[in-house]
């Protein structure tokens, strides 16, 4: 399998909205399909729920895929895979997930985006951390530019390096420009390749995806 693992820092870092970049940026060099294994926080529709995270993710591809084989396991409440699911009744296993993020294709490209960060619970008794060693891909940690992003990028990357996951790149999430030179920082204390992403200033971001990836 080839592709990618989206993982974040947190919640609420923009690790779905910067992922969708990326995709944008691998069209060009391979058939992306995205997969969003389960979803909190889905918006409840006449044709059921919708997950807004998978929905972003799918459309950016060029070749866009049925919602439900993006993403499988959708829930209302705005809460964990693990806790949603539980609630639910339902016990998602790590086994379900990881069937749940194969692409439809051998040849294809996949993007999977986890939820939260590395240690956030996604399904029963199973942490991102735990799905991203058995997709076995390279994985890119999105970290909200902002005071205190060295202390929670640094956490990550111990993280990832704990259970041996192969880092792709660490991308700084600038939502708010700011001149605290994070990026420059960071590089004393780590190898990993560190690139900043502001909307407003792509091409240094794309040319450095498609270098690396």
């Amino acid at each position: 399998m080839k592709g990618l693992f989206i993982s974040g820092s947190g919640t609420d870092v923009g690790k779905t909205f910067v992922a969708s970049y990326i995709i944008q940026v691998l069209n060009a060099k391979y058939r992306v399909v995205a997969r969003k294994p389960i979803e909190s926080d889905c918006v409840k529709t006449s044709d059921g729920l919708l997950p807004k995270d998978a929905v972003l993710l799918n459309n950016v591809c060029t070749n866009p895929e049925p919602i439900d084989a993006v993403c499988q396991f959708k829930f209302e409440a705005c809460v964990s895979g693990e806790k949603a699911s539980t609630e639910q009744g339902l016990s998602v296993m790590l086994e379900d997930l990881v069937k749940a993020a194969q692409p439809s294709g051998g040849d294809d490209f996949v993007v999977i985006e986890g939820a939260g960060g590395l240690y956030s619970p996604i399904a029963q008794q199973v942490l991102n951390s735990e799905l991203a060693v058995v997709v076995n891909l390279p994985i890119v940690i999105v970290v909200k530019d902002e005071l205190g992003a060295i202390n929670q990028a640094l956490l990550s990357i111990e993280a990832a390096k704990k259970h041996k996951l192969n880092i792709a790149i660490l991308v700084l999430n600038q939502i708010t420009p700011n001149n605290l030179d994070n990026a420059k920082a960071l590089s004393a204390y780590t190898d990993v390749d560190v690139v900043v992403f502001n909307k407003d200033n792509l091409d240094g971001f794309n040319a450095k995806v498609l270098t690396l990836i």
